[in-house]
């Protein structure tokens, strides 16, 4: 649908059956992803997934998806996810870190994606 629905109903396209079968998707997801992840801990506890928001937010903008909308792709997404899993699991498996270095390694790469993207944004500004 893009950015704005109105332009997405004046074209003809079905807004709320889109919107509809999208959360939908979504929320299947979401219901695999959760079994599967107390499937892998043996265990179904909500306190489990704490602080894993951060995780897959910094999965997705390190595969260049704009946090204001509108740039990204399920690829760069795949390759987010990928870089993030190795540098987490390069800094958990070092063995001479303390667990915080791998939090504070995924918040810089994480400032640092969002540095590229708005420079990014900033060239496209000014060369219009």
């Amino acid at each position: 649908m893009g950015n704005s629905e109105q332009s997405a109903l004046l074209m003809g396209l079905p807004v709320a059956r889109t919107k509809i079968t999208v959360y939908a998707f979504s929320g299947l997801c979401s219901a695999l992803a959760g079994i599967i992840f107390s499937m892998s801990l043996l265990a179904g506890y909500a306190q489990f997934a704490t602080g894993m928001e951060l995780d897959s937010i910094a999965a997705v903008v390190i595969g260049g998806t704009a946090l204001s909308g509108g740039l990204g792709n399920v690829i760069g997404t795949l390759f987010g996810v990928m870089i993030h899993g190795t540098i987490v699991s390069i800094l958990e498996f070092n063995g001479t870190l303390s667990s915080w270095w791998t939090r504070i390694g995924v918040g810089l790469l994480t400032l640092i994606a969002i540095g590229i993207q708005s420079l990014f944004a900033l060239r496209k500004t000014s060369s219009k």
